[in-house]
């Protein structure tokens, strides 16, 4: 059906919702990416284990001829109807390329190519009750993705869904793996590596799983466009060994069910990303190509920055005659500190309109000790805008008169926290949250946060959000670790962006290093906390230390220019939990950030990526003396062309950061 309106094609998809469709079945359908190397089947077959059944609708992925995933099923379960997957055939489908641009109003790329192959495949139950679906494929140079799509028909009305059931019959390989025993979290956790055979049945994994094939490329699972659906979660099949099955978080007032749904619904997309080196995936924009364009036609007001953040020093105060806390002078004294630094935001947290854990606190209304007319006079004077913090029961059941009044304030975002669920309803929460902001001119960042499916697309005032085990954790325990730091480009952030809260002047070393709630200490070097501002995408970032730890040190101009969003993002060399190096450019200015754990080791940074011309780099790297004192930094310039490379020294659990300027281009 190649060359047929789309608009043609539905009309005759919604004809056959209403009845038995009577033509000979049509073979599985294989589509290949543009370059032709990565490719998506999908088919009916009959299976007898884990998933038994006639017929069962079913998708497999190869790289060059090689099956990565083979023929899996696809299935739903439904409350008081038969599943839907089984004793189906293909019964009609329409292939297209897709070859759009489009300008982001942020992120690690200012333009998107949505570069594709797609399949548009009806499918229908052979037998009673003939229900009919439509399943999406899509094949990218660098990922696959498919998607359900439930029609509205007489058979197929409200859903009620008891669970989704998409197997992996994944090649064996290492993986890497987000563990958790339960659906209520904050995607808070350390990362695993364990071979695909042996992870036990009982452990759920969250999204994105990373798995190094053997003796083949890296796969990375994850979803996308997620809306009025619950969040998927993987654990290894009991039935066959090495193979994964999803599961969705449950309603919590019903956990028999997963999701209700009225028709016409499309499910989440899933996602395949495929790469020779993972570090190659954090270069894909594969979620966002499968996200809604955006919903704000004017996203002028949308100010992505940097933000000083008083909670992580617990709100301290040094060099003048009052006690750092919760209150005005603070406050006021933080402001100062963000307009000195060039910083676009104060985040006051909680406490500041009550118990923080309190659901019946006002959000409307602040304690005592802070005059919020007078902070917002202040901050609007210094050039600083606020971001209010506020617990998520207190934003669901006030919103509706918390935003508006948050805009006629002069309020300019909100943080939202301590959700830990990605059920139907807190993923329909997170919709409305972003939209109703939005219509206040109020950006968002979440926290207690499941991990990024695309919604920053439709909604750009959803700057960033959390769901990352983050260097808070070093206030109250040694798991935020140089490794765990390098682990997350290749797994977190391969779904968006992700609000670590970076930049503690106060570090450590291995042996030196202690939790403490105040003052707080990382772990590793100060130019390892340098380079997060470069290597972790988040168009919000966070200062965290307290303004006199910045003042007079190397490294505080750096973190004065460094952007937040980016025109080109390019991976440069690294190993999951070794190190990595990354490069992103912001206009005619490269940024360049690498990290290591806690081994030393001597990294070559090829220039290639920059323009013809001359080029100043100005590189905060550890200084020779680093593995004593990991705050010192060593600051130095360089005059460089894209012929060269800069070889640079990494302390355990070092960094480098690197701002690389044109001063001379033809």
């Amino acid at each position: 059906m190649k060359g047929i309106p789309l608009s043609l094609v539905a009309l005759g998809f919604a004809c056959y919702a209403t009845s038995a469709y009577g033509q000979a079945d049509i073979p599985d359908v294989r589509l290949a990416s543009p370059d032709g190397r990565l490719a998506i089947t999908i088919g009916t077959r009959d299976f007898s284990t884990p998933l038994a059944a006639r017929s069962q609708l079913f998708y497999s992925v190869e790289l060059d001829g090689e099956q990565l995933i083979t023929h899996s099923p696809i299935q739903l379960r439904l409350r008081g109807a038969p599943p839907i997957g089984g004793g189906m055939a293909i019964v009609d489908t329409m292939r297209r390329t897709v070859d759009e641009h489009s300008e982001l109003a942020y992120g690690k790329t200012r333009y998107l190519h949505d570069f594709c192959n797609e399949y548009r495949i009806l499918l229908q139950e052979t037998d009673a009750p003939h229900r009919t679906i439509r399943l999406t494929a899509r094949a990218y140079d660098d990922a696959v993705a498919f998607r359900l799509h439930l029609p509205r028909q007489p058979q197929l009305q409200n859903v009620a869904i008891e669970a989704e059931h998409t197997l992996l019959d994944l090649r064996p390989g290492v993986a890497h793996l987000l563990p958790f025993q339960n659906f209520r979290h904050p995607y808070e956790n350390n990362y695993t590596v364990a071979r695909t055979t042996a992870i036990e049945p009982a452990t759920l994994i969250a999204l994105p799983l990373l798995v190094h094939l053997d003796a083949g490329p890296w796969i990375a699972i994850s979803e996308a466009d997620l809306e009025d659906y619950a969040g998927m979660y993987l654990s290894a099949s009991e039935a066959k060994p090495g193979a994964f099955i999803s599961h969705l978080a449950p309603l919590p007032a019903d956990t028999s069910l997963v999701a209700r749904l009225a028709t016409p619904h499309d499910l989440p997309w899933r996602v395949f990303m495929v790469a020779d080196h993972p570090g190659r995936m954090i270069e894909s924009n594969v979620i966002m190509n499968l996200s809604d364009r955006s919903a704000i036609e004017n996203t002028d007001w949308i100010r992505p920055g940097k933000v000083a953040w008083p909670w992580w020093s617990a709100r301290t105060v040094e060099g003048r005659d009052f006690q750092g806390g919760m209150n005005t002078a603070t406050m006021k004294y933080y402001i100062d500190f963000a307009s000195a630094a060039g910083l676009e935001y104060l985040l006051i947290d909680a406490d500041w309109y009550g118990k923080h854990n309190d659901p019946a606190e006002d959000i409307t209304t602040t304690i005592a000790e802070i005059d919020l007319p007078e902070i917002l006079s202040y901050a609007n004077e210094k050039g600083v805008d606020i971001i209010l913090w506020v617990m998520w029961e207190n934003v669901r059941d006030q919103m509706e008169v918390a935003f508006p009044l948050y805009e006629s304030w002069g309020v300019k975002g909100v943080k939202v926290d301590y959700m830990n669920r990605d059920d139907q309803e807190m993923v329909n929460f997170y919709q409305r949250v972003v939209e109703l902001a939005a219509r206040y001119h109020l950006s968002v960042d979440f926290h207690g946060a499941y991990k990024p499916t695309g919604l920053r697309r439709k909604y750009p005032n959803l700057l960033t959000r959390e769901g990352v085990l983050g260097l808070e954790y070093s206030k109250w325990s040694d798991r935020c670790t140089p490794e765990h730091e390098v682990i997350l480009p290749y797994t977190r952030m391969l779904a968006g962006p992700m609000d670590f809260t970076p930049g503690a002047f106060n570090v450590g070393t291995r042996e030196t290093f202690r939790h403490s709630v105040v003052p707080p200490m990382a772990q590793g070097t100060r130019a390892h906390q340098l380079a997060m501002y470069v290597v972790y995408e988040s168009p919000l970032q966070m200062l965290v230390d307290h303004p006199a730890s910045y003042f007079g040190q190397p490294g505080l101009e750096f973190l004065k220019l460094v952007p937040t969003v980016w025109d080109e993002t390019r991976f440069i060399s690294g190993e999951v939990g070794d190190y990595i190096v990354v490069a992103r450019r912001k206009g005619d200015e490269w940024y360049v950030g690498a990290m290591t754990d806690w081994s030393d080791r001597a990294v070559s940074i090829p220039l290639a990526f920059l323009g013809d011309g001359r080029y100043l780099a100005e590189l905060y790297s550890d200084s020779p003396d680093a593995q004593r004192d990991p705050t010192a930094v060593a600051a130095h310039i360089a005059e460089v062309t894209r012929e060269d490379s800069l070889d640079v020294w990494l302390a355990p659990g070092g960094g480098c950061a690197i701002r690389i300027a044109p001063t001379w281009t033809p």
